[in-house]
């Protein structure tokens, strides 16, 4: 079948029509942005979705991905303030925030990113010191943030997180730091040993003054106490002395006799209770002192005028000549002086 003119007019139209529409629908997926550039310049950027354009007027210039991008850092030398050459690694966080300034701003965006961060690495490690540096990453990751990020602000990028992934020494520097920290360690516990050494030593010595105060407060104490009773005694010896001289100057007798007797058992006692005393000897005229208590209680009656009883006539003392001591009179009772009532 032969088509006419008007036919094939018809489908061209058609086909046109549908070239049209092709060329002016675009639909742009979710994270992304389109510059859109009519004969060559940028008017205007499409958002997420269905858009319309002017067919073979303008033209999709440049799909920008906003989201979020990682760009790995490669690994590079830095030679620290102190001279120690090191080895150091980043990662780097950025997002398009103005597709059209990211578009036209600049040339190879992630180029452009990836240099400016290594540059900035090597510029903010280098002033550092070499301790500096492997003891404080996040103040390199706060510095190197600061610092790229602003650089990339008239680019329409927002650098969220700049990290340094790793740092090297070498590997002679690294032994060097291990002996070091061995040292530091060693240092520390010698420290601590002596330390406790003399803690220990100044709780013995406190210990010690504490027992001598203690020891010497008891000592006080018991003396001051030995002193109040040797006192009491005293006091208790002084007054029976004096009832008795009292007695005695009043014309007791028995008085006298009671004292003498008292003074005379408690010595034959002591001796008696000596721990060593197995046999007791005693001297010949020791028999004869019993005795002569009675003759004390004659001399006190005659001292205070008592003429009412005569005193008894003296016993003869025992002769020396004799191989064996006479049997010593039985003794007067202190009590009674008169032997014949």
């Amino acid at each position: 079948m032969l088509l006419s003119g008007f036919d094939i007019l018809v489908i061209v139209l058609v086909i046109f029509v549908i070239l049209v529409l092709f060329a002016g629908i675009k639909t742009v997926p979710q994270g992304y942005r389109y510059t859109i550039e009519r004969f060559g310049r940028y008017t205007r950027t499409l958002e997420p979705g269905l858009n319309l354009i002017t067919p073979f007027i303008e033209r999709v210039g440049a799909r920008m991905n906003v989201m979020e991008q990682v760009l790995n850092v490669p690994t590079q030398e830095v030679i620290t303030k102190d001279n120690a050459s090191v080895s150091a690694d980043a990662v780097s966080f950025y997002q398009v925030l103005n597709a059209a300034q990211a578009a036209y701003q600049v040339s190879n965006l992630e180029n452009a990113i990836l240099n400016l961060t290594m540059t900035n690495i090597r510029s903010v490690m280098g002033s550092m010191d070499l301790d500096e540096l492997l003891s404080n990453r996040d103040a390199i990751n706060d510095r190197l943030l600061r610092v790229v990020d602003e650089a990339v602000q008239p680019w329409g990028i927002k650098v969220t997180r700049v990290e340094i992934k790793d740092i090297q020494p070498p590997r002679d520097l690294v032994d060097a730091m291990a002996r070091q920290m061995k040292a530091e360690r060693e240092k520390r516990a010698q420290v601590l040993e002596a330390e406790g050494s003399r803690n220990a030593q100044i709780l013995r010595a406190e210990g010690a003054k504490q027992s001598a105060i203690l020891q010497a407060e008891g000592q006080r104490e018991a003396a001051f106490r030995n002193a109040e009773a040797r006192e009491r005694l005293a006091e208790a010896e002084a007054k029976a002395t004096k009832m008795v001289s009292e007695a005695i100057a009043a014309g007791n007798i028995q008085a006298i006799n009671y004292f003498v007797a008292q003074k005379y058992t408690e010595a034959l006692t002591s001796i008696g209770q000596a721990n060593n005393a197995k046999v007791v000897l005693m001297p010949m005229e020791a028999s004869s002192i019993l005795g002569s208590l009675g003759g004390i209680g004659a001399i006190a009656r005659e001292v205070f005028g008592d003429s009412s009883n005569p005193p008894p006539p003296p016993r003869p003392r025992p002769s020396p000549a004799r191989s064996t001591p006479p049997v010593s009179p039985v003794p007067p009772n202190p009590f009674n002086p008169n032997p014949e009532s």
